[in-house]
């Protein structure tokens, strides 16, 4: 399996009046570097795309990828030069990202153009940047391409902010992380599964994901047993909560489980949006300590103050 790395550059309308919502984020360029087996770089992919929609440069964009728009104009249409990206991407390949974002904004840019999806549902890649923090830092940092190029004295060689050159020495990072990194794979969501056989169960080495099928809103998503549900990842038994589902946002939802033999294990639901008023949900257990089940218990405690004060208001 190679592994592919991308990078894009996008423009953006420097008026939100003057903003097609269907595609906040328009790619102007796509660049690659496929590493094989060993993580060594092969051969390299570079375009750049003709604006179809925003034609001017953002000041940001411009200031940044040091490009102007005469220069985009020597481009080719988007559709074509996806098409040549993916005939040379092949078959057997894992797509590789500095951060989520990439992925997303390229399956966007391809259902505006109206091409077939590249997934029926989530796709699995690899998120460099998390690697990167996983490997070196805490796994909750997120550090600049740049300053992991630095942190690992990778020689600088060609600029930086272009397509390209990002994916050559985002390549170069990943080739520098240790083997048992990679298996910390992430999951983009731009299709989100559609049916309960295509839903996401997987275990990491610290915590399980679980990435539900499209419900049409949210009270339906948090009256699945399934969703709310808290099973042991690790012995696969049925727990008891200890704090049942509470929400301090709106937003997240928390719960504290127990399992006889490996502790105390919280859950947590992200509720995020589909199509129209459909969702999904994106829920996540792990094992955490007392200290931390007192926290969620204080936070639920906090959550239940303020629905109090507020009904008074009323």
């Amino acid at each position: 399996m190679d592994y592919i790395v991308l990078d894009l550059e996008w423009n953006q309308s420097g008026e939100r009046e003057h903003t097609d919502k269907r595609l906040n984020f328009e790619i102007i360029e796509i660049g690659a570097v496929r590493l094989n087996d060993q993580k060594k770089m092969v051969s390299e992919f570079s375009r750049l795309v003709k604006p179809q929609v925003y034609h001017e440069l953002h000041k940001i964009t411009s200031k940044l990828i040091h490009m102007q728009m005469q220069e985009l104009e020597h481009g080719e249409p988007f559709a074509e030069v996806m098409q040549a990206f993916l005939d040379w991407c092949g078959d057997d390949y894992i797509f590789c990202t500095w951060g989520p974002l990439d992925l997303n904004e390229l399956q966007n840019n391809m259902r505006y153009y109206e091409m077939v999806p590249l997934s029926n549902g989530p796709i699995r890649f690899l998120d460099i940047q998390k690697l990167f923090s996983i490997a070196f830092e805490d796994g909750k940092s997120r550090r600049a391409l740049e300053y992991a190029v630095d942190y690992l004295e990778i020689e600088k060689d060609i600029p930086f902010h272009r397509a390209f050159s990002d994916a050559y020495y985002a390549g170069k990072v990943l080739d520098k992380l240790p083997e048992e990194v990679f298996a910390n794979y992430s999951y983009d969501v731009f299709h989100p599964p559609l049916t309960r056989e295509d839903e996401v169960k997987v275990v990491f080495d610290t915590y399980a994901k679980y990435i539900s099928r499209v419900f049409p809103n949210k009270q339906a998503a948090l009256a699945d047993r399934e969703v709310i549900s808290s099973k042991c990842y690790l012995c696969h038994k049925n727990l008891k909560k200890k704090i049942r589902w509470f929400t301090p946002n709106g937003k997240h939802y928390y719960c504290v489980a127990s399992c006889d033999k490996h502790g105390f294990m919280k859950g947590k639901i992200r509720i995020r949006k589909a199509e129209g008023e459909e969702v999904y949900v994106v829920k996540t257990t792990k094992f955490i300590t007392d200290e931390e089940a007192q926290d969620i218990t204080q936070r639920r405690d906090h959550a239940r103050e303020i629905r109090k004060k507020k009904r008074k208001k009323q």
